[in-house]
């Protein structure tokens, strides 16, 4: 186990954090250990101000079913009460971690999805290369177009050589 000198926001454990954390959140609430003891057992997680100690000052193990009541208690993400402690206070930090995290996700997922896609056409056009350098140009031809349109749409418009704005192709 970690001494209590660590500084805050090192990365410990998840166990670690959670023991930092409670004892944060708890003071930050101006809450003694009877106070969220007596709070955890009114949302049904029984819990007496001895095991609140026992389990900030790590002589006591948590299971996940007191993390959650922890977590339910102090109405936070049962994920940011694990998280790192430094980052975890910060819940403007977790919100916009959980938002890079949640886009790679639905990045893998559609990356995934475009590369059965391409397969899929990939294998029709073995089965029919008399139309392979049509679908081609055509699939060629809309993913530029619609990268054109990304990147007009989030950078605005490119100039020309003359410097004037130029539009994307619809």
């Amino acid at each position: 186990m970690e001494d209590d000198t660590d500084p805050p926001g090192v990365l410990l454990s998840g166990e670690e954090n959670v023991a930092v954390r409670i004892k944060l959140e708890r003071e930050a609430r101006g809450w003694s250990t009877n106070a969220l003891s007596d709070r955890l057992n009114e949302a049904g997680y029984e819990m007496n101000p001895s095991a609140v100690w026992r389990i900030e000052n790590r002589k006591r193990r948590i299971n996940l079913d007191e993390a959650i009541g922890f977590a339910e208690v102090f109405g936070i993400d049962l994920r940011n009460l694990v998280g790192p402690p430094q980052l975890a206070a910060k819940a403007r930090a977790m919100e916009l971690i959980d938002t890079v995290i949640d886009a790679f996700h639905q990045t893998q997922r559609a990356n995934a999805t475009l590369t059965r896609a391409r397969d899929a056409l990939d294998a029709y056009l073995t089965q029919h290369p008399d139309i392979r350098d049509e679908a081609e140009a055509m699939v060629t031809n809309a993913i530029a177009e619609a990268a054109t349109r990304h990147l007009h749409d989030t950078y605005g418009p490119q100039a020309d050589e003359d410097g004037n704005a130029q539009s994307p192709s619809a």
